[in-house]
């Protein structure tokens, strides 16, 4: 048991720095193209039966829990892959609080999965001086296998109500981004 959970961390902390290349290039592209002329990934549907369903996963939360992502069925969920070094998930973060305390009554769910890179305590205590207000699970390498891989941070996948997969971003998005898809699908029964 020991032995695979030091396999785990060991796993995590190469593929996280793997992300610090991913990380700059989604940095650079955001900068370049410009969120309304597509830059980045993006799966976009236009009803909520036509996009792939988003694996369900069990994930380690910062507080000590076990969070599914079927926890949240029926919610809008923003389920944004990040870590505490990257420039781009820093400039995002403050946007999902507000978000989330705007809209978290109305039946959204923003969910952060940290990489953790530089340690537990120091996603706790990114956590505390941004204040944020959503669950913040760990990555496992399986979660990032299920979610088509990661190739850079962040990356972000808006999820309806019916558990499928409405965007899938990768790099910075500003606040209208965001808002704009969380209005559609709550507004979508």
């Amino acid at each position: 048991m020991k032995k695979q959970r030091l396999f785990s961390f060991v796993a995590i902390f190469a593929f996280a720095g793997l992300l610090a290349v991913g990380c700059s290039k989604s940095n650079e592209q955001a900068k370049a193209e410009p969120a309304a002329k597509g830059g980045g990934e993006a799966i976009q549907t236009t009803s909520t039966t036509s996009g792939p369903v988003a694996p369900d996963f069990q994930l380690r939360g910062v507080d000590g829990k076990i969070h599914k992502l079927s926890d949240y069925k029926g919610k809008v969920i923003i389920l944004d892959f990040w870590d505490t070094w990257c420039p781009p998930c820093r400039m995002e973060i403050p946007d999902f609080v507000k978000l989330q305390k705007q809209y978290g009554k109305q039946g959204l769910q923003i969910i952060g999965v940290a990489f953790g890179r530089q340690g537990l305590d120091a996603v706790k205590n990114f956590m505390a001086q941004y204040g944020i207000n959503y669950p913040v699970l760990l990555a496992t390498m399986e979660v990032v296998q299920a979610y088509g891989g990661i190739e850079g941070i962040p990356t972000t996948f808006v999820i309806d109500k019916h558990g499928r997969i409405y965007q899938k971003y990768v790099g910075y998005r500003p606040h209208s981004v965001w808002e704009n898809d969380i209005k559609t699908l709550l507004a979508q029964k």
